[in-house]
């Protein structure tokens, strides 16, 4: 046994040298007048270039940017026939050096703001070729997509996110893309990939479209993310804040209308709070011209809060007519009172001047 162990781990190493000088030999031979300026099947097929999508981190989503980033691998599988071989191994592994010396397609996200590939510590990139040519290529990829919201019923709202990529300079007569693993298993989307805070990710659809241009049609990748937003945030910081101040300002009505600075400070301390609240719940939006639900929802607030107020001056306003009404009331009945005081006395004193001219005559 002691001879043996020696020997196999000779055999191991010899094989070792001879696997790596067989896939160096296939590799100059895969390279060797191979022309990465022109795509597999040039002037003669159509290339097929197969994806799918394992998306490691979706969100956050921006309301005010209206867009949204996702973390993903990104795959695409094609076949060159230039680059089948011969030899004692089925795929070829290879780092992503290789994928500068090969075509590759020129793949692009139609919507996206921002992108970009993961280099740390090198670049994140997979490559592989197999023995009849099928060439597979993956790379990590963060981008940020534009997403259009139309948030007429904001906080109730949902949207559909979508995420288009092609080719940008082969028109669908030299390359055409289709989803890999089919419409529903193309884009993997593990639950706790998701990030999102104020949302929640429904689901996904994927299309296969053509896009015209002026230069060509052109094959289109399309994944549509549906997404909800969750009502507790704004629930606990907009709506129930909200019908506190308006509960408040009724309770103003409680105090004694002759109380005028206890119930103007409360008025005018309930509007200044809806005014404030009204503005923190615009601030994590963007300045649409519309109104959404939610300023509806405020807008009906207010009224009720300064119509409260109003209420009260109103109030305040008739009664003081009323008491002035009185006050005239009793001012000229005094002075009718008095009148009728003085007439008397002047006829009694007409009276009494009579009498003693009568006497004396």
């Amino acid at each position: 046994m002691g001879f043996l162990f020696p020997f196999s781990v000779a055999n191991v190493i010899s094989k070792q040298k001879i696997n790596s000088e067989n896939i160096t030999r296939i590799l100059d031979g895969l390279l060797e007048g191979y022309d990465n300026r022109l795509r597999p099947g040039s002037g003669v097929s159509v290339t097929e270039v197969k994806t799918d999508i394992f998306v490691t981190s979706f969100g956050p989503v921006s309301d005010v940017n209206m867009e949204y980033t996702m973390d993903m691998f990104f795959r695409q599988m094609w076949v060159d026939e230039r680059l089948a071989f011969q030899g004692p191994i089925e795929i070829l592994p290879l780092n992503n050096r290789m994928v500068d010396k090969i075509w590759t397609p020129d793949t692009f996200f139609r919507n996206a703001r921002r992108s970009h590939a993961h280099n740390t510590t090198t670049p994140n990139k997979l490559f592989r070729i197999m023995q009849n040519g099928t060439v597979f290529y993956t790379m990590r990829l963060t981008v940020s997509a534009e997403c259009p919201m139309v948030l007429m019923d904001f906080p109730m709202d949902g949207h559909t996110c979508p995420l288009l990529f092609g080719s940008y300079a082969y028109t669908n007569r030299e390359i055409v893309y289709t989803w890999r693993k089919g419409l529903l298993a193309s884009v993997d989307f593990p639950p706790e990939s998701s990030s999102l805070l104020q949302y929640d990710l429904l689901g996904q659809t994927l299309f296969s479209e053509t896009h015209k241009f002026s230069t060509g049609l052109y094959s289109v990748q399309v994944v549509h993310f549906y997404l909800q937003r969750k009502l507790g945030y704004h629930l606990i910081q907009t709506y129930i804040p909200l019908i506190m101040v308006v509960v408040l300002s009724q309770v103003a009505f409680w105090i004694n209308k002759e109380s005028v600075p206890a119930r103007t400070v409360a008025g005018i301390t309930t509007v200044l709070t809806m005014t404030t609240l009204s503005i923190s719940a615009r601030s994590s939006l963007p300045k649409v011209s519309y109104a959404t639900a939610m300023d509806w929802f405020i807008a009906v607030c207010f009224a009720f809060v300064a119509s409260a107020l109003v209420e009260f001056a109103a109030v305040n306003y008739f009664a003081t007519l009323e008491v002035n009404r009185e006050k005239r009331k009793l001012s000229m009945a005094s002075i009718l009172e008095s009148t009728a005081q003085g007439s008397d006395d002047d006829e009694e004193t007409s009276i009494k001047a009579c009498f003693v001219s009568f006497t004396v005559s």
